[in-house]
């Protein structure tokens, strides 16, 4: 009896031993395993940080948060990436201001407008020319002085700001072309106007300017395109000023600019106008003449077989 119960109890031995043994077994893979899932985490981090080198920071800074400061993961995350998109907005409004890119680089705003009028070539032309009358149609211009056929000074307001600037005639072309450029405290610019012919009633103006705005207030202005607004209207007002104005009495600058100098003046523009209406006249005429001529030699040969038939 004693002997059975002797092996009993070390059978029951027996069994927790190799209980243990496979616990202890089990715990130690479990560690192993524990382990190497660091040894891999530890890797990423080394990882992570080396990208920090190339400028990505975000996951340093999230592991600042969680360790430092004891965020969870995910609000670290996040909060890091919405400093991402908030320094991507602050960098993209800076340089729309001029901040944030290369020395020296200038933010232009190229203007193309092309406005069709139904009046001749030179009543437009004409009525261009005349600009201390442009306050009087146009919304943004409150004042043109000219103290002489190249140099103006204007006063306007675009959007919430009021500007002054003195413009310079480069190059005018009667009935054709007209380039100027202009500086002021506000921004300069540098345009061209064409004149086309269409029809003997119909006028195509086009306009080109390139607008470099300077300071704060001029480039957020730049921004909203308010430059570009602003002149497309005021064309509208000059396509209505031309269109339903009497043109008895119009005259405008008829002399030619080349390289910011006068050298044909208005009287001699006048002159060469009305020689060269004198020279149109004149052809004109003679293909009158001709026609005639012909419509009398088709007359007397139709008399001539008439008379043949008699």
């Amino acid at each position: 009896m004693a002997k059975t119960e002797e092996k009993t109890t070390q059978a029951g031995t027996s069994g927790m031993d190799q209980l243990k043994e496979q616990l202890s077994a089990f715990a130690s893979a479990q560690g192993q395993r524990l382990v190497d899932k660091a040894g891999d985490k530890i890797s990423d981090l080394a990882q992570g940080l080396g990208d920090v080198g190339d400028g990505n920071s975000t996951l340093l800074n999230v592991g600042k948060r969680v360790l430092g400061d004891g965020e969870s993961p995910v609000k670290a995350f996040l909060g890091e990436k919405a400093g991402d998109v908030k320094d991507k907005v602050a960098d993209t409004v800076k340089g729309a201001f001029g901040g944030g890119g290369k020395a020296g680089s200038v933010k232009v705003t190229n203007i193309v407008e092309v406005i069709d009028i139904g009046k001749p070539l030179r009543t437009v032309y004409d009525r261009w020319t005349q600009l201390e009358e442009f306050s009087s149609f146009t919304k943004g211009v409150q004042s043109v002085s000219q103290s002489d056929e190249i140099e103006s000074d204007w006063k306007a307001k675009i959007a919430f700001s009021n500007r002054s600037w003195k413009a310079t005639v480069q190059e005018q072309v009667a009935d054709e072309r007209i380039v100027w450029n202009s500086e002021g405290g506000k921004g300069t610019t540098r345009g061209r106007v064409s004149f086309h012919e269409l029809t003997p009633d119909l006028t195509r103006v086009v306009v080109v300017v390139e607008y470099y705005p300077s300071g704060f207030f001029e480039k957020t202005g730049n921004i909203w395109r308010a430059q570009g607004r602003r002149l497309r209207l005021d064309l509208k007002h000059f396509l209505r000023y031309v269109t339903l104005s009497d043109d008895e009495d119009l005259e405008g600058w008829r002399g030619e600019i080349r390289d910011g100098e006068v050298v044909r003046s208005h009287e001699e523009g006048l002159e060469d106008d009305e020689e060269q209406g004198d020279d149109e006249q004149d052809a004109e005429l003679e293909d009158g003449d001709e026609d005639e001529d012909d419509a009398d030699s088709e007359d007397e040969e139709e008399e001539d077989e008439e008379d043949e038939r008699r």
